[in-house]
C-alpha cells in the first residue's frame, strides 16, 4: 500500500484527479483549471471516476437511457403489486426516482426481503440491465466493476482530491475506501468545524416574488459597487421551483448575467412551446386556435409541413371554431376560393390534421412528422418520461441548459449545487419553517414500512437540506438570508430554525425605494421624478389623473374639430350599427370606424351563442328558406307544410355551414340552439306571409353595398347603388330582413325582425333614442329605389309566442324619417366639432366589445364626469330621450 501511494505521489507531478459533485461544480472546476493552465488534471464526478477505472466505453446510465428501459420493463407485466400502475402517468418517473434512491443506498434488491413490492422491483431491475445499451451500467454494477479494478487507480487516476463533497453515497463508499489503499485520497467529507462568514444579514420580504426582487437588487449592488464580480455571487434556495418563474421573468428585464444551474423549463423555449402546441392538439382535439398555434411553430419547418405556403389559413374566418375534421375540409375549400396566390394548403394540411385527429395513438408519428428537428428531440425525451397521455406533465418537468456560462455569471441554483461549488457572496432565500429544511417525504413506491433505510444509507430531505446549508455557510464570506412573510397564496409563514437566533431580520417593504435598482423598470419605480419624464409614463399618469377629473378632456374623447379620420369615417357608407354608435356612443363610433379598433377574436367554445349571433342565425335561416321558396311555388303562395319543409332544409344546410364561418357551441348544444332558431324563424314565416295576391318577397336584401353582387336576376335592385339619406351628408348600406312588393310596385312593406326581449310600450317606439334605426333606414333604401311606392315599415319581436307587428306608415313614418334626419345631422355636427365622448348607456353594456377600453370604474367614472358630459353634449342629449 505504501509503495503504491509513493508511486502515486511521484505521478502526481504528471496528472491527478479532482472529484466534484453536481453540474455547477463540474463546470466551475473545469473553468478554474483552464484559467490556471493546469495540465494532466482530470475533473469528474464519482460515477465518471468509476467509469474511468472500468475503462473501455463504459459509462453510467443516465435518465434518458433509464426511462425507456424502465418503460419497456414495466410494460412486460407479470408483477405481484405493480400491475395497476403500469399505464398510469408518472409511473416511469417514480420508478427512476426509486431506483436512484435504492441504488445510491447500496440496496441489493435480490436479497432485500420477501415483500412482493421488492420482488417486483428486483424483476424490473433485471429487465433493465438487459435493455441498457452496451457499456451502460447502473450505479451498483458500475461500482462493483470499478472496485474490481481499483488496483489500477494509481496509474489511471493519480492522487484523488475530493473537492467540496458533502456526502458520499453508500454505493460508492467501498470504492472510495479501496482508492485510499492504492493512491493518495484527500478532501473526504468531514463534519469538522469550518470557517464562518464575516458578514451575515437577514431580511424579511413580503412574498416570494419580492424575495427575488430583493435578491437581484442585492446582486446588482455588489456588482455596481465593485465589491464582487458576477462569478463570485450566488443566489440559492433549497428547491428553486417556487421562485423560478419570477427569477426567469425579472432576470430577462434586468440584463444581469445570471446562470440557472438546474436549467430552464423546456416550456420557456421555442422548441418546448412547439411540443406543447402539438400535445394540446392531440389531447384536446382540433380547434382553429390550437391549429394556428401549432402552425406558428411548425409550418414550413418540418417534414410533414414543408410545402405549406406562408399563410396556410388565409381566408378562414378567425371566429370559426372548427372543432372537427369534418369542419376543416369544407372550411379549407372555402378559403381556397378566396385565395389569390394560387396556393393549395389543403393538400398538405388535411393529411396532417387527419393524423392529429387520431389523438394520443398517433403521438409518436405526429411528433416525428409535424415538429421541427429541435422540437422532435424534446418530444422524444417527453415520450420517454411517460405515456403519451401524460405529455403535458412530462413537458412541464423537462429542463434545458440556459446557455449562460457560470464562469462570468451570478448563479441561481438549488442548495445542493451550491454546496458543491461554494461562492464568496451568497444569498439564501426561502428560509421559512417548511421551506428550509423542507419537510419529510416518503418514497411513493417503497415507503418505510416496506423497506426502512437508516439515515446513513439514505438521508432524509431535512438532513440533506441542513447538510447543504452548513456547507454553503462554511465557505461564504458574505452571507445574506431571507424569507417571505407570506407564501404565494397569501398564507403567513414563520422563519426557519436555521436562522441564527441572535440575528434580527430587517423587514423590507414591497414599495421601498432601493439604493440600487436591478432593472430600468425598478429604477423608474424608485425615482418618481425620473419616471415622470418618461413620455409613456407621463401619458399614462395624465390619463389616470384625467379620468378622475370632473372636467371633460382629451382623454375622455374631446378631439380636434373636423379631424381628418372623423371626416373619412363619416364619408363611408354607414350601417344601422355604425349610426347607432354615432348617436348613442360618439366615442365608440370614432374608435371603431375612424380608428379601426377591433375586439380580439375569442375562439374559446361557448355553450351557447350570444344574442347578436343568435339573431344572425335566425336571419340566415330565413334567407335560405325564402330563397328556396321563391325558386319553387313562391313565398307568398307557399303552404304551411312547404314553409316547414323549406325551413327544415335550411336548418340542415346551416348545421354544416355555420361552424365554418362563425363560432358554434359543442355539437349537442349546437343542434339544440339551431332547433330553437328554427322555431323562431318559423314564427316569422307564418306571420301574414303576404299582404296582397301576387306579392313578391325577399329576405336579406342588400343595398348600398359596394362589395355586393350588383343587379342579379330576381333581385329588386342593384345592391351596389349608393343610397343617400336625404337631408344629410350620409350614405347607408345594409340588408333588409324582409322586403315585400306588390305586383305594380305601388306598395312595399319592410320588416325588421328582432330576436331579443320585447321592450316596454313597443307600440310607441319610433327611433328608441337612436337604438332602433333599422326599419327607418330600410324605408329610406326602398324610397330611393322606388320613389313612387308607398312604404310600410314594421318591427316584429320573434321572442313572443304570437309575434305582433308594430307598424310605421303614412304620417308616422314620415315623422320618424324627419326625426332620424334631425338626429343624424346632430350626430354628424357633434363628432365634427370634436365632442366624441361616451354616451350614457351603450358604452357600458356587456355586449359592447370595446367596453374593455373604457375605465374599469364605470359607475364612479360616470358620476365624476356626469355634469361635464352634460354640458359638452348640450342639446344633443335630447336624441336619447326620443321614443
Amino acid at each position: 500500500m505504501a509503495t503504491a501511494i509513493l508511486r502515486a505521489q511521484a505521478q502526481s507531478e504528471r496528472f491527478r484527479t479532482v472529484v466534484v459533485d453536481g453540474p455547477l461544480a463540474l463546470r466551475m472546476a473545469r473553468l478554474k483549471a483552464a484559467r490556471a493552465g493546469a495540465v494532466g488534471l482530470q475533473i469528474m464526478t464519482l460515477p465518471q471516476l468509476a467509469a474511468r477505472l472500468v475503462g473501455g466505453f463504459v459509462r453510467p446510465a443516465h435518465r434518458k437511457e433509464l426511462e425507456p428501459a424502465l418503460a419497456e420493463a414495466l410494460a412486460e407485466g407479470g408483477f405481484a403489486e405493480l400491475t395497476p400502475l403500469q399505464g398510469l402517468p408518472g409511473t416511469v418517473r417514480a420508478l427512476v426516482q426509486t431506483f436512484e434512491r435504492l441504488w445510491s443506498a447500496g440496496v441489493d434488491l435480490a436479497s432485500a426481503g420477501p415483500a412482493p413490492r421488492l420482488s417486483d422491483l428486483a424483476l424490473i431491475e433485471r429487465r433493465v440491465r438487459t435493455r441498457l445499451g452496451p457499456g451502460v451500467l447502473t450505479s451498483p454494477d458500475l461500482a462493483a466493476a470499478a472496485l474490481a479494478r481499483a488496483r489500477l487507480a494509481a496509474d489511471l487516476l493519480g492522487p484523488v482530491d475530493f473537492e467540496h463533497i458533502v456526502w458520499v453515497a453508500p454505493v460508492w463508499r467501498s470504492l472510495v475506501a479501496a482508492l485510499g489503499e492504492v493512491t493518495a485520497v484527500t478532501g473526504l467529507p468531514s463534519d469538522g468545524p469550518g470557517g464562518a462568514p464575516a458578514v451575515v444579514t437577514a431580511w424579511v420580504c413580503a412574498d416570494p416574488h419580492s424575495e427575488v426582487v430583493e435578491a437581484l437588487r442585492w446582486a446588482r449592488e455588489l456588482i455596481a459597487t465593485g465589491r464582487a464580480r458576477p462569478e463570485e455571487i450566488a443566489i440559492a434556495a433549497a428547491a428553486p421551483g417556487p421562485w423560478d418563474e419570477s427569477m426567469q421573468t425579472l432576470v430577462a428585464s434586468s440584463e444581469l448575467p445570471v446562470h440557472f444551474s438546474h436549467g430552464m423549463p423546456i416550456l420557456s423555449t421555442v422548441e418546448g412551446q412547439a411540443c406543447a402546441a402539438l400535445a394540446e392538439l392531440l389531447g384536446r382535439g382540433l380547434s382553429q386556435e390550437r391549429v394556428r398555434r401549432w402552425l406558428a411553430h411548425s409550418a414550413g419547418r418540418c417534414a410533414g409541413l414543408e410545402a405549406l405556403p406562408e399563410h396556410p389559413l388565409a381566408g378562414i374566418q378567425g371566429q370559426a371554431h372548427l372543432n372537427d375534421l369534418a369542419h376543416w375540409r369544407p372550411a379549407l375549400d372555402l378559403a381556397q376560393a378566396r385565395r389569390t396566390d394560387g396556393a393549395r394548403p389543403a393538400l398538405v394540411l388535411l393529411p396532417a390534421l387527419e393524423l392529429v385527429s387520431q389523438g394520443w395513438a398517433a403521438a409518436e408519428e405526429a411528433g416525428q412528422r409535424l415538429l421541427p428537428a429541435a422540437a422532435v428531440r424534446v418530444w422524444r425525451a417527453a415520450m420517454r418520461a411517460g405515456p403519451p397521455e401524460a405529455l403535458a406533465f412530462s413537458l412541464a418537468a423537462l429542463r434545458t441548459a440556459d446557455g449562460a456560462d457560470p464562469g462570468n455569471s451570478v448563479v441561481w441554483c438549488p442548495a445542493a449545487h451550491l454546496a458543491g461549488a461554494p461562492r464568496r457572496f451568497v444569498r439564501l432565500i426561502g428560509l421559512t419553517a417548511g421551506g428550509w429544511p423542507r419537510g419529510l417525504s416518503s418514497d411513493p413506491l417503497v415507503p418505510d414500512h416496506i423497506l426502512s433505510l437508516d439515515n446513513d444509507q439514505a438521508p432524509t430531505r431535512p438532513q440533506a437540506d441542513r447538510r447543504a446549508f452548513a456547507s454553503i455557510v462554511r465557505y461564504a464570506e458574505n452571507l445574506s438570508l431571507s424569507y417571505s412573510r407570506r407564501n404565494a397564496r397569501g398564507g403567513l409563514q414563520t422563519s426557519s430554525p436555521l436562522l441564527p437566533a441572535n440575528l434580527t431580520p430587517v423587514r423590507l417593504a414591497r414599495q421601498r425605494i432601493p439604493e440600487h435598482a436591478f432593472s430600468a423598470a425598478d429604477r423608474l419605480a424608485a425615482r418618481a421624478d425620473e419616471a415622470r419624464q418618461n413620455p409613456r409614463i407621463a401619458r399614462a399618469t395624465g390619463c389616470w389623473q384625467a379620468r378622475r377629473s370632473a372636467d371633460a378632456n382629451a382623454h375622455d374623447g374631446l378631439i380636434q374639430a373636423d379631424h381628418p379620420v372623423v371626416i373619412r369615417a363619416l364619408g363611408q357608407a354607414q350601417s344601422a350599427t355604425s349610426l347607432r354608435r354615432l348617436l348613442r356612443d360618439p366615442q365608440g363610433f370614432v374608435w371603431r370606424y375612424a380608428l379601426g379598433w377591433r375586439a380580439t377574436v375569442v375562439t374559446d367554445q361557448a355553450p351557447d351563442l350570444d344574442p347578436r349571433a343568435f339573431g344572425d342565425l335566425v336571419h340566415l335561416l330565413l334567407q335560405r328558406a325564402v330563397s328556396a321558396l321563391e325558386q319553387g311555388p313562391g313565398f307568398g303562395r307557399a303552404s304551411a307544410n312547404e314553409l316547414e319543409v323549406a325551413l327544415g332544409e335550411a336548418r340542415d344546410a346551416v348545421l354544416v355551414d355555420w361552424p365554418l364561418e362563425h363560432p358554434a357551441p359543442p355539437p349537442l348544444l349546437w343542434r339544440y340552439t339551431l332547433d330553437q332558431a328554427r322555431m323562431v324563424a318559423l314564427r316569422a314565416l307564418r306571420l301574414d306571409p303576404s299582404f296582397e295576391t301576387g306579392t313578391r318577397s325577399w329576405t336579406e336584401v342588400r343595398f348600398g353595398d359596394p362589395d355586393g353582387p350588383g343587379a342579379t336576376l330576381g333581385a329588386p335592385w342593384d345592391s351596389r347603388e349608393i343610397v343617400p339619406v336625404p337631408g344629410t351628408p350620409l350614405t347607408i348600406r345594409g340588408a333588409i330582413d324582409r322586403l315585400e312588393l306588390d305586383n305594380g310596385d305601388r306598395r312595399a312593406r319592410v320588416t325588421d325582425y328582432k330576436t331579443g326581449a320585447v321592450p316596454k310600450a313597443p307600440k310607441d317606439l319610433r327611433l328608441g333614442g337612436g337604438a332602433e334605426l333599422q326599419r327607418v333606414l330600410y324605408a329610406v333604401a326602398v324610397a330611393h329605389h322606388r320613389p313612387e311606392t308607398r312604404i310600410q315599415a314594421r318591427l316584429v319581436y320573434l321572442a313572443e309566442e304570437a309575434p305582433q307587428p308594430y307598424m310605421l306608415r303614412g304620417d308616422d313614418l314620415d315623422q320618424a324619417l324627419a326625426d332620424a334626419v334631425q338626429h343624424l345631422n346632430a350626430g354628424v355636427t357633434l363628432v365634427r366639432a370634436g365632442t366624441c365622448l361616451p354616451g350614457p348607456n351603450d358604452p357600458w353594456e356587456d355586449w359592447n366589445e370595446l367596453r374593455i377600453a373604457l375605465p374599469a370604474i364605470g359607475e364612479s367614472f360616470t358620476k365624476i364626469k356626469d355634469a361635464a358630459f352634460r354640458r359638452a353634449f348640450g342639446d344633443f342629449a335630447a336624441v336619447w330621450r326620443a321614443r
